[in-house]
């Protein structure tokens, strides 16, 4: 499965414990990462200083669903139940 255009799920429900460029202490989960652009895509999506946790995720049906409401809800409830 293809990340879908403009979905940014990822990039907003999860928290992030690795820097990121812009945000040297990660990001807490529910915010937007400084590298999301105003259309929901990763500015540094092919650049090396992406951090590897973002690499490692993939899209995928169990994840993403079939939009981008189910993906934000999936993935915060996912976030939730990892962190109590």
């Amino acid at each position: 499965m293809q990340c879908r255009n403009g979905c940014g799920a990822c990039c907003i429900a999860p928290s992030i414990s690795t820097a990121i460029p812009g945000m040297p202490d990660g990001k807490p989960a529910g915010e937007r990462c400084i590298q999301l652009d105003d259309n929901n895509s990763c500015k540094i999506f092919a650049q090396p200083e992406r951090p590897e946790v973002c690499l490692m995720f993939l899209a995928s049906e169990e994840f993403c669903g079939d939009s981008n409401e189910f993906a934000l809800q999936r993935i915060t409830q996912l976030e939730q139940e990892s962190c109590p």
